[in-house]
């Protein structure tokens, strides 16, 4: 049985030119309109924003290695507890090139070989920053500029901070996995904006 959202997306019906168009682009780039997008259009100016933000921050974020990156943040959905974005970012890294088979062994990230250290000081930070409260340590940061620099640190921790906004986000507005990764049908009332 599929569960509802707590807030209904916009169907495009009811939207006006401008998030119908968005709706478009974003159906041809992700193969299907992704809900808290469809969702959030009730507010056009955050979903500008949004929208906005979102285009920034992929393309200003190319400090780290992408898998690094990738796993720090579907971490910090997981541990939220948030199946759209775990969907959603699976999704990403099979995209990416990414191997996401090893996902299915990321609990125990701190000692499979499938992991590098440095994918797994990335995730165990997420951990510690996703933690409340946070649990972040003067060591940990240490060990992460060793390894990324600065760039590096400041954009993992920025890409985790979002990653807790968008999975709150989600989970509080009743937004669950859409099957992005499955490739199984998607939930979003609507056939084609």
């Amino acid at each position: 049985m599929t569960q509802k959202t707590r807030i209904e997306p916009l169907s495009p019906r009811r939207a006006g030119l401008l998030t119908r168009a968005m709706y478009r682009v974003a159906k041809r780039r992700y193969g299907q309109v992704p809900e808290p997008f469809a969702v959030s259009a009730h507010h056009r100016k955050l979903m500008l924003a949004g929208a906005v933000h979102e285009t920034m921050v992929d393309r200003a974020s190319r400090t780290l290695p992408v898998g690094v990156r990738e796993l720090a943040v579907l971490w910090a959905a997981r541990a939220i507890g948030c199946s759209w974005c775990v969907d959603f970012g699976s999704m990403l890294q099979r995209l990416d090139g990414l191997d996401t088979e090893r996902l299915r062994d990321i609990d125990n990230y701190a000692t499979s070989p499938l992991f590098s250290d440095d994918e797994r000081a990335a995730i165990a930070y997420a951990d510690a920053m996703t933690a409340d409260p946070h649990t972040v340590s003067d060591e940990q940061v240490a060990d992460l500029r060793a390894r990324f620099g600065d760039a590096g640190v400041y954009e993992l921790t920025y890409q985790i901070g979002l990653e807790n906004m968008r999975a709150r986000v989600n989970s509080a507005l009743g937004i669950t996995e859409q099957g992005f990764n499955s490739g199984d049908a998607c939930r979003i009332p609507w056939s084609s904006p």
